[in-house]
């Protein structure tokens, strides 16, 4: 039955809102929540189109295809079992492999909960050390010297690359996305740190490299400080490649080539490439920089408005220590943030990169798609999501092919092929439970192999693009969605998964209304769309995997599961899978008053939609950076007690240590008791 949005009811103010605290929202994105969505353009958002005449059964049937031209029978038989029907489903009904566990009920302890037969350990902690020489970590005794050599705060994507040569051993990258000073230092005043505190934060930004070695006998991680770990900060050199380098946007009075940028800020999720680095993306970092009203040039003023820059949103005041971070007396400087950036942690000594072929925007992450037959076989496909209101979702085409073991071309993947940005359309009425359609890429620009540049936005040129791509993408007509984050594409199917966090404005004071892809007015608690692309191509399908929330609610949907029989989830934000095809999601903000957790998701067969919760993260907490493998989940436990009228001086959560210690920021391995693999 179809559920049309005109029959939903909305309660209070805070009934069902996002449970991310004001704390958190001043620090890790400068309270954009609480401001005017900063997309005032007034495209045509969406677009019903009546060729597009399609079923959620005929996707369904076009997404079989799609895996059986890339691989079903490796899917089928990871996914089943001696007695797998022909979809991939156990017969009789059991849960598939990598989902059989005890569900993990909601909770709002202070601890990280998961399933009975499991065992957990923290791998690292913020402060602890990272580089050689670095000291123990001493709360009450901070310096940006001893912050640089250790691990960093708020860590939130986190990825595995296999050492070569070394049998057990891995690099774990890890970003650190944002500071939240009430919670590092005691008697911190808001708005007035020392420079030691300004300094010490800065040092906590960035990324981590770190070896890590496996047990032999359980899924634990043990970190190795050593020469081939690294830290780098909001000082570390990056080089700036693509169309916006070395233009009069990106020229500073440090940087007059505008060519390389000092460090890298609100790194929020990421992603691994097939060539072995690490893909960041650069997101809110428009809440580390002060005096934007103070910006008298017209035209840049309004660039900053689009993406956000405004004085209240400052709570870091970097600027009173550091000029480049006073957008009065250096603007460009903001325009140097907002790209996905790569790193090779095999190389502690290489420059890392900022890719401003993939555009400006406040990145999620950056993940990768590989084609895999055909003419394109061998293109690289980049999926991206700017996580804000209403914004949009991209994709980047490389012209240049992967070469299997070539790391130098591979590293220019992203240096040269075509951005777009996707636009949305159906001819079904807006409800839940049977949402989908079609969609089209939009060019944007492309990037040629000589490093000259073509805008396909009339009146902008590729430089303008590559920096200013949000008013681009509003010229292109691209649909606003609900806070597009981690978007990834399955390995086998190829399909393509984006979670939609929340958008409470969706539909309020004249914001735009629900659309077939965004059905909720005041969307609270998101939903995971899920695309099949013709990856090199600029066409898609789509339909609405999951809308999340409540399963007694009637604007739920769990995949077309019986919604007596899942976990809830609230706020989606990170995406992953097991090595049997499951879809693995992490939430920020659950909206339905428990804490934020780890979720499966089976994505084929009759079980399709079926969501069991794995793990829940400590009060305060943010679940980010899952991996899954067989042996091990990984979570890095984000802003753990960060909670309103809270601090350093009153904790509201003592994890990871117990007792009266501060909560700290970590990382967590998770194993099954025994060795066996994980859900099986």
């Amino acid at each position: 039955m179809r559920i049309p949005l005109q029959l939903f009811t909305i309660g209070g103010d805070d009934v069902g809102r996002s449970a991310r605290s004001r704390v958190t929202c001043r620090y890790k994105c400068g309270e954009a929540c609480w401001h005017e969505p900063g997309n005032s353009s007034d495209n045509e958002y969406f677009r019903d189109v009546a060729r597009t005449a399609l079923s959620r059964r005929t996707i369904l049937r076009g997404g079989a295809g799609a895996v059986l031209a890339v691989g079903a029978t490796s899917l089928l038989s990871a996914c089943g079992d001696d007695g797998a029907s022909s979809t991939g489903a156990p017969s009789g009904g059991g849960p598939v492999d990598g989902m059989k566990f005890d569900i993990v009920r909601p909770n709002t302890d202070d601890a990280l909960r998961i399933p009975d037969g499991y065992r957990q350990r923290v791998v690292i902690r913020w402060g602890d050390p990272v580089l050689p020489g670095a000291p123990e970590f001493d709360f009450e005794n901070q310096t940006a010297d001893a912050q640089s050599k250790q691990f960093g705060f708020n860590n939130d994507f986190a990825g595995l690359i296999p050492i070569d040569g070394q049998d057990g051993s891995f690099y774990l990258v890890v970003n650190q996305e944002y500071t939240t000073e009430e919670f590092m230092f005691r008697g911190y005043q808001e708005k007035e740190p020392t420079e030691e505190q300004a300094r010490i934060a800065m040092a906590a930004h960035g990324i981590t490299v770190l070896e890590v070695k496996a047990s032999n006998k359980d899924g634990s991680l043990t970190p190795v400080v050593g020469p081939r770990n690294r830290r780098i900060t909001a000082s570390t050199p990056f080089r700036l490649t693509g169309p916006a380098a070395g233009t009069d946007f990106v020229k500073t009075a440090a940087d007059r080539a505008g060519n390389t940028v000092a460090g890298t800020i609100a790194n929020c999720s990421g992603g691994i490439t097939p060539w072995g680095t690490m893909l960041s993306g650069e997101e809110n970092y428009n809440n580390y920089f002060s005096n934007a009203s103070k910006v008298k040039d017209k035209a840049a003023a309004a660039h900053l408005e689009r993406y956000g820059f405004a004085d209240d949103a400052d709570y870091h005041q970097w600027g009173r220590f550091e000029t480049r971070f006073d957008l009065e007396k250096d603007p460009n400087e903001a325009n140097r943030f907002g790209y996905v950036v790569e790193v090779d942690p095999t190389d502690p000594n290489s420059t890392p990169l900022k890719h401003s072929a993939l555009g400006r925007l406040k990145h999620e992450s950056a993940n990768i798609h590989v084609v895999k037959d055909g003419p394109a076989a061998g293109t690289v496909v980049a999926y991206t999501g700017d996580d804000e209101k209403f914004e949009y979702i991209y994709k980047f085409v490389s012209s240049r092919k992967i070469k299997d073991g070539d790391k130098r071309h591979n590293m220019g993947i992203l240096t040269e092929g075509t951005l777009y940005v996707a636009s949305f359309s159906s001819d079904k009425p807006v409800t839940t439970d049977d949402a989908a359609g079609s969609g089209a890429w939009h060019k944007l620009m492309t990037v040629n192999a000589d490093g000259s540049a073509q805008s396909h936005i009339k009146g902008m040129t590729a430089a303008e693009v590559a920096v200013f791509t949000r008013e681009a993408a509003d010229k292109a007509g691209a649909t606003k969605m609900d806070r597009p984050e981690d978007i990834e594409p399955h390995p086998i199917t190829g399909k393509v998964y984006c979670a939609l966090t929340n958008n409470d404005d969706r539909g309020v004071d004249g914001e735009e209304g629900p659309t077939s892809a965004n059905p909720r007015n005041e969307n609270k608690n998101g939903q995971i769309l899920e695309m099949t692309d013709d990856h090199a191509g600029e066409s898609f399908t789509w339909d609405l995997l999951l809308v999340a929330g409540d399963p007694k609610a009637a604007d739920t949907y769990y995949g077309g599961f019986d919604k007596t029989k899942v976990s809830p989830i609230s706020c989606p934000d990170n995406v992953a899978f097991d090595p049997h095809g499951n879809l693995w999601i992490s939430t920020d903000g659950n909206a339905l008053k428990s804490n934020d957790g780890l979720f499966a998701v089976a994505l084929e067969g009759e079980r399709r939609g079926e969501t069991k919760q794995f793990l829940t993260v400590p009060r305060g907490a943010e679940t980010c950076g899952p991996i899954i493998d067989s042996k091990r989940v990984i979570v890095c436990v984000q802003h753990p007690g960060e909670e309103d009228d809270y601090s350093a001086d009153r904790p509201f959560s003592h994890w990871p240590d117990g007792g009266n210690s501060q909560p700290r920021p970590s990382v967590v391995a998770v194993w099954r008791d025994g060795g066996g693999a994980i859900g099986v």
